[in-house]
Parts: structure tokens; sequence; C-alpha cells
């Protein structure tokens, strides 16, 4: 299977970066490493008590970038964020080149029975939201889905399509900076977190394509558990005027709208109370 870095010096610049930024968390975390059919997966916990909700991030993205997420959501549930395996973070490098979607549903149905959690609320944002449609674990509960890739082909402008192969080609902090200008809402600058973790990213890894929607006849099943989707209202990616008819048609469900943001979520107390609606 293909390895999502570049070569074994970007791996380990990547693994020193999410070491050491979750070394620096100021509220209290712990570690625990899953081994899996994928290989070893990273879990990233916060909170008393068992887990009763797990974070699954988007592209690119793993517990270190998503700490802010982890620090949001465990002041209210005992919760637990996974780094996919074939994603740059601390779990394996390694992913299949077909049907992608369901080996990652297949993986996160495995880290659910490790952790012997049950009603569990699964959180996704953009991939991860498209992987938590993907698990079939009767230990799932429910689903609260941001800016949720796998509902609907995901929409890339001319302005995000130049802006990434700009940052891709040279990743500089400017051109991460340009290109993450296009995530959030208008006016809105990027988080410095972000733009110093994509340039990394860019530089030491392979690119992943956004996913493919999820077969409608595998939608239409995750509509027996309660599920609440939410996307920013300037999302470029996902429109809140085609994500909305989308999700109902679908699945069935009203899409809630966030004033003021786009595909990058920056206002996590919006992500609480979505959740809090079916945890």
């Amino acid at each position: 299977m293909p390895a999502v870095y570049k070569n074994p010096r970007g791996q380990r610049a990547v693994r020193q970066w999410c070491t050491e930024t979750l070394a620096r968390a100021d509220f209290s975390i712990t570690g625990r490493t899953l081994a899996t059919s994928a290989g070893r997966v990273e879990l990233t916990s916060a909170g008393t008590g068992p887990t009763r909700v797990v974070l699954v991030p988007g592209t690119g993205f793993n517990a270190a970038v998503a700490l802010p997420w982890l620090r949001a959501l465990s002041t209210r549930w005992p919760t637990t964020v996974v780094d996919l395996p074939g994603q740059p973070g601390l779990s394996d490098p390694r992913r299949p080149w077909r049907s992608r979607l369901a080996w990652y549903g297949r993986v996160l149905d495995e880290i659910l029975a490790e952790l012997d959690a049950d009603d569990v609320v699964l959180v996704g944002n953009s991939l991860g939201a498209a992987v938590a449609l993907a698990a079939s674990s009767p230990r799932v509960a429910a689903r609260a889905l941001v800016s949720p890739a796998g509902i609907m082909r995901l929409s890339v402008d001319p302005h995000v399509a130049l802006a990434s192969t700009r940052w891709l080609l040279r990743p500089t902090p400017a051109h991460t900076r340009a290109m993450l200008r296009l995530f959030v809402g208008p006016g809105e600058e990027p988080p410095p977190t972000e733009v110093e973790w994509m340039t990394l990213m860019a530089a030491c890894c392979h690119t992943t394509l956004a996913p493919p929607p999820l077969p409608p006849a595998l939608l239409a099943q995750r509509t027996g558990r309660p599920c609440v989707v939410g996307v920013g209202e300037h999302d470029r990616f996902l429109p809140p005027r085609r994500l909305g008819p989308a999700a109902r048609r679908t699945m069935g469900l009203d899409v809630r709208v966030f004033p003021g943001m786009g595909h990058l979520t920056t206002r996590l107390d919006d992500v609480v109370d979505l959740v809090a609606e079916v945890a």
C-alpha cells in the first residue's frame, strides 16, 4: 500500500511536529496506541471517564492540529481524537489505493471495539465525516457531521484550485496563508497553527484527493441513528445551497448553517452546540 509521506525525512518531521505540539498542550491529555488491521493507530483523549465522543479529523489533520476541538468537546464529554492511518500524524502512514472510505470505516469499527465504549457520538469533520458515515459499529449512538464529505461531491472553484496549486508547488507560509484565506470566512485570517501545519504537510506529504460521495443505500442506512449536520455559511467546498438539498435527498436531514464561517471551522462553540443536539 502507498504511504502518505514523500520520504522518511518527511515522516520524521511530521511526527516530531505532532509530538511537540501535543506535549505543549495546556490542558490534560493522554495518548494510547492501538494495533489494528491497518497498523498502528494513535488516539489522544481528554476528559474524565469512558469515551463518549470520538472525533475523526479531516484530510491531512490529526489530534495535534485538532487540539482546540479536543479542548472544546472534552469540557462537556470525555473525548478521543483518532489519528487516521494513511493521513499525516502519529498513526501508520499506509493507505490502500482503492475503496478507501470502506477501509476507513472498517478501521474505525475496530477502534471503537478496542475502546470498549458504548453509546458513542462520532464527530466527523470533512473527510472524517465520511469516515464516520462509513463506520457501521453498533457502538455508535449518533453522528455529528461538520462540513461533511461523503454526502455530495466537493466543489473546487478556480480560485481554490489556483491557490492550492501554488501551495503544493511551493509550500511557503505566504502561499499557505493565501490558500487558507479561502477556507475561512470573509475578512478572517487563518489560525497560525493551521498555516504552520499545512506548510509542513505540503512539503512532506503526498496529496489526497477529496473523497467521493458514499453510496446512496449506505447513507439511507445511517438514518436509523440520530445525525446532525453543520456547515459554514461561506464553505466553498460544500456550499450550503448545494449541501442542504443533498442532505435532505440522501438522508432526510436539515443542515445547520454556521454564520460567517468557511470550510475551516474556527468557532467551536457552534460545533459543541451541534454535538449537544445528539449527545
